[in-house]
């Protein structure tokens, strides 16, 4: 397959974490991936990973403009963007009466906004061509909710909301929008749960991690190559959309 042949697919948040598994996943499946976060060098080692074209695109994605520009940047290089991976994100934790303003604010600006942006920029080059993909790495707190994560839970029931709403409206279209709600994964970010639960409760990391991994019936963490192959599933099937596809162990059976 050419260079020219080749499907474009843009993944953000993909410097480390389920987004760099995504990435190179694609990248396996012969896509020219455009990959972007705030870390170039998390982005580098990302593309580095990868065995298809990469382009490296280091921004915030919550910044006003950020949106146009990350699309603009790869419609002149390569065209279209054929897929959408939304996997940007982050949690903070606090009681319901502790949770800040601005911790509010950052949780509706990542895990949010900025999916509804890259969403919005992405549909009309899709139902133009008569085809897509978005998938949007929500989380199984879009489904159920846990105690000191209001913040992060409300983003994410209100993320699956938006695709479900999406997928409705492009039922026709041959765009495809669907969620990929991950339970506790081997990331950076559950580290940083692990290291709350110490400090919040007393007990080693050792422990924190051990709760952690039996809130999923497996008894372990998710990998994230796991969530990686459902995102793959969803940009392979084209009758799968306005779903929420849990990669949980077993933990939210819906």
């Amino acid at each position: 397959m050419s260079a020219d042949d080749q499907r474009v697919a843009l993944v953000t948040g993909a410097g480390r974490g389920i987004g760099r598994a995504v990435a190179t996943q694609l990248s396996a499946a012969g896509f020219r991936v455009a990959i972007t976060a705030r870390g170039k060098r998390d982005l580098d080692e990302t593309a580095a990973a990868c065995s298809a074209p990469v382009s490296v695109i280091p921004l915030d994605i919550t910044g006003p403009a950020a949106v146009d520009r990350l699309f603009d940047t790869v419609e002149q290089e390569w065209g279209r963007v054929e897929v959408l991976v939304a996997n940007a994100g982050a949690g903070v934790s606090a009681r319901v009466q502790h949770t800040t303003d601005q911790d509010w604010q950052q949780m509706l600006d990542l895990n949010l906004t900025a999916p509804f942006r890259c969403m919005r920029r992405a549909i009309p080059s899709m139902v133009a061509a008569g085809s897509g993909r978005i998938v949007v790495i929500a989380s199984v707190a879009a489904k159920a909710g846990e105690p000191y994560i209001a913040a992060y839970t409300a983003s994410k029931h209100g993320v699956l909301g938006l695709v479900r709403s999406a997928a409705a409206e492009l039922a026709q279209t041959g765009v495809t929008v669907n969620a990929v709600c991950p339970g506790y994964v081997d990331t950076p970010m559950t580290d940083a749960t692990v290291d709350g639960i110490a400090a919040r409760t007393g007990r080693s990391a050792a422990e924190a991690r051990t709760i952690i991994e039996r809130k999923q019936p497996t008894g372990r963490l998710v990998t994230v190559d796991e969530v990686a192959a459902a995102v793959c599933f969803c940009v392979a099937n084209g009758s799968v959309t306005g779903q929420g596809i849990n990669v949980d162990g077993g933990a939210v059976q819906s």
